[in-house]
């Protein structure tokens, strides 16, 4: 028994150690999680966007299961901006690294919109949603304008 405890103590160690750790083996790594997730999130607000425009039939649950996951997906890309990964196939500008709190309050902004959408979706309530997509679209516009390349 006291084996088993000790194995379970030293996996839960290990586990709960492994973030303090470096998070990618290599910058490129950092590239591709940053990439995924930035693919995710527009595919994510694409859908819910589209539906706010017309451009395809509002579905209310749709709507409510794309909020859910661009709000948790728009906590994610800090953590692949690490020191770096500014090198290599990357969009990113060397703002990220120069002004990285202004970077970072953009990442928080983005997040405290997409909460504000999900709050929006759970009503089901279509001009809601519509008035909760313009500030998401924007702080998305306004990191890619001052921190993504062209």
């Amino acid at each position: 028994m006291k084996i088993l405890a000790s194995f379970v103590l030293a996996a839960a160690a290990i586990t709960l150690a492994a973030p303090a750790q470096a998070q990618f083996a290599k910058p490129e790594d950092a590239i591709k999680y940053r990439k995924a997730v930035m693919t995710l999130q527009g595919s994510h607000f694409g859908r819910i966007a589209a539906m706010a425009n017309g451009r395809i039939p509002f579905d209310a649950a749709a709507v409510v299961e794309n909020a859910t996951v661009l709000e948790m997906v728009t906590r994610l890309p800090l953590a692949g901006f690490v020191p770096g990964s500014d090198k290599g196939e990357t969009g990113a500008k060397p703002e990220i690294w120069t002004d990285t709190a202004k970077f970072k309050s953009v990442g928080e902004k983005l997040n405290a919109d997409s909460v504000k959408l999900l709050v929006a979706a759970k009503t089901g309530n279509l001009d809601m949603i519509k008035a909760a997509v313009g500030p998401v679209g924007g702080t998305c516009k306004a990191c890619h304008d001052d921190f993504r390349k062209d």
